[in-house]
């Protein structure tokens, strides 16, 4: 007692069917495999882009404040 059976499946089954039909049931099942599809294709796609980011991380740009200082130097000097 108390739990769901095999009949209390079939019959939530058949009265989904009924009340969809079943082109409405499998038009809603191929949407649910094309999100699926589009998920995964988007992680693989993610998982692609970090060791490119990783790379940028790793090699920094020129710092602005260090030639910054160095021109602040010079015309500290001049005064």
């Amino acid at each position: 007692m108390g739990g769901i059976g095999i009949w209390q499946i079939i019959i939530v089954a058949v009265v989904v069917l009924i009340l969809f039909g079943r082109g409405r049931i499998s038009e809603m099942m191929g949407d649910f495999g094309k999100g699926i599809s589009s998920f995964k294709k988007g992680m693989s796609e993610e998982e692609a882009e970090k060791p490119a980011s990783k790379a940028q991380i790793e090699a920094p740009a020129k710092d602005p404040a260090a030639t910054e200082t160095k021109t602040g130097e010079t015309s500290d000097s001049s005064n």
